[in-house]
């Protein structure tokens, strides 16, 4: 039954939007662990979905390795194209801990990627729009 498995809670990682300073159409997307300890065997799917003027999209889904993230360390997963705002962003985060798998999705909804959202990213060197 579904109340007798243990699924454990991700808790102090995050996802981070952030602008490119070099380019005004493009950002950064991060992955942020605040956690005392490594992740380990990081995998990450990102898709984007929605409609724009009535008519369906998707983008490709996209899948990310990350061999290990430091404690109190974050990572570039990829950058995202200002165009693709209007979509329901979505990142699907998997890592290990001690042999266990945690896993998350973070969704950004339709538009809420945008500079009137930016803020800065407590403990570390970033100003994004972050997904907790």
């Amino acid at each position: 039954m579904k109340s007798d498995l243990n699924i454990p809670k991700v808790s102090g990682v995050e996802i981070v939007a952030v602008p490119q300073q070099e380019s005004d159409e493009l950002w950064d997307i991060y992955l942020v662990n605040r956690n005392d300890f490594v992740l380990k065997n990081v995998l990450i799917a990102s898709k984007g979905y929605g409609k724009f003027d009535g008519k369906e999209q998707k983008t490709s889904t996209l899948r990310h390795m990350i061999d290990t993230l430091a404690a109190k360390d974050f990572a570039k997963i990829e950058p995202i194209q200002k165009q693709l705002f209007h979509l329901t962003n979505e990142y699907w985060v998997s890592y290990y801990i001690d042999g266990t798998i945690y896993d998350k999705k973070f969704i950004f909804l339709p538009d809420s990627i945008q500079d009137a959202n930016i803020s800065r990213i407590e403990g570390f060197d970033l100003r994004g729009v972050w997904h907790r």
